[in-house]
């Protein structure tokens, strides 16, 4: 068996800053090690110095703001910035907490048609809990009326409903009792 060469194993410019640092306590130097909570990082003079503090990743991408020009926040004048939260990007005001306004990154600002069930809300976009797109009134739990695919601020011509729906490019009634289709 050949012997290893110590060369392959030395620092360089990608080695992680606390590789460098010695311990604040002991001076020895400090290493990643494993318990049963995770990682950490922990003096290699263990017995003797307990030092250790947590071990964690920062992913590049976790604290996406950009700031759009000319856009404000219409609550406090403030301008708005595209945030990643833990449901994907949105924009939210950049005066978060004082101010909670968010609006849907997917959102292109389409009129929400009336509610045909109550006639006094607004169908709007929501998501399920399982991520699927789907409409439902905006005095919910007042009123409970939803529907899957997009609904469109039009009348039916045959039995008088107060939306069309769209599915795949084409119109139709979402009345049970009608087969309107265009």
């Amino acid at each position: 068996m050949s012997k290893i060469d110590p060369s392959l194993f030395h620092t360089h410019e990608h080695a992680p800053r606390w590789a460098e640092e010695p311990c604040p306590q002991c001076g020895a130097r400090l290493e990643l090690r494993h318990g049963k909570h995770g990682a950490f990082i922990g003096c290699t003079a263990y017995p003797h110095c307990d030092y250790r503090r947590p071990f964690k990743v920062v992913e590049h991408d976790e604290d996406v703001e950009r700031v759009l020009e000319g856009s404000q926040c219409p609550l406090c004048d403030h301008p708005l910035a595209i945030k990643k939260g833990r449901y994907g990007l949105f924009i939210g005001c950049t005066h978060y907490p004082h101010c909670h306004h968010v609006a849907d990154l997917n959102d292109q600002g389409d009129e929400e048609p009336p509610c045909p069930a109550c006639g006094e809300g607004h169908l709007q976009a929501r998501t399920s809990r399982y991520g699927k797109r789907f409409y439902g009134c905006s005095r919910y739990p007042a009123c409970r009326y939803v529907i899957n695919d997009k609904p469109r601020a039009e009348a039916c011509p045959e039995c008088g409903f107060g939306i069309l729906a769209e599915r795949k490019g084409q119109l139709y009634c979402p009345n049970k009792g009608c087969n309107y289709h265009r």
